[in-house]
């Protein structure tokens, strides 16, 4: 790899498991700093939770014109499978047009792309929906918690009010059941310990424990991100 930095990194993880928390860490870290320690240079994040929140808004705004909802029904459960893949295309157009809109976008950005995933093929699928333009340059950083901390700390980080808050938003507990009680991770890293093989693809994957957690302390944070982004650097290297 010829820069000093990451072009893509994929951040996932369960509801709550230190996503945003990671990101907001690295907006308030020196750009000096984050390029030097995390191989991260000015970076642009693609989230699909914004997507999310504004299906429900779409949803909203038609109930209230007497129209029937789109993708999801008035307690905000999806009435389609399909729609988290649309998120993932969403995701890809957004990556492609930055690409299309300046062809040296790399030279300066490296972009998070941010999604959870549960269930049985969740993270699979989600992957299987991912551009080439993504995947060639990616490296994936999964954070890692149980379930039960997933719950624990989607119930903490609520804020009435802030629903629609990148950092702050939190869901139902039967949703976080009914969504995200499994997830197939370890069966995607089983037979390897450095890539996820994604189409024709190799992916570089590295793994941020945070339980105990280590995203309420900057400091504990910022050691765990040192570790996994060498580990990542070191991979794609490698590759």
């Amino acid at each position: 790899m010829s820069r000093n930095h990451f072009e893509v990194i994929i951040l996932i993880g369960r509801p709550a498991a230190g996503k945003s928390e990671v990101i907001d860490f690295l907006k308030k870290t020196s750009p000096e700093e984050r390029l030097q320690r995390f191989h991260i240079n000015n970076f642009e994040e693609v989230d699909d939770f914004v997507y999310v929140w504004e299906t429900f808004e779409i949803d909203d705004i038609l109930s209230r014109h007497g129209k029937p909802r789109i993708w999801s029904d008035e307690k905000y459960w999806f009435k389609d499978h399909f729609i988290w893949n649309l998120y993932i295309e969403r995701i890809n157009l957004a990556y492609r047009k930055k690409l299309a809109a300046d062809p040296h976008y790399h030279d300066t950005i490296t972009a998070l792309v941010e999604f959870a995933r549960g269930g049985e093929n969740g993270f699979g699928e989600a992957f299987s929906y991912l551009h080439e333009e993504i995947l060639k340059r990616a490296g994936i950083i999964y954070i890692k918690v149980s379930y039960e901390e997933s719950v624990r700390k989607n119930r903490k980080r609520a804020r009435p009010g802030m629903e629609d808050s990148i950092l702050y938003h939190s869901l139902p507990d039967e949703k976080m059941e009914f969504y995200y009680k499994t997830n197939d991770w370890e069966k995607l890293t089983a037979d390897d310990t450095n890539y996820i093989r994604i189409k024709d693809f190799k992916v570089p994957y590295a793994v941020f424990e945070n339980e105990p957690e280590k995203t309420d302390d900057p400091v504990k944070l910022g050691a765990e991100l040192g570790r996994v982004t060498a580990r990542l650097w070191g991979v794609m290297n490698k590759k």
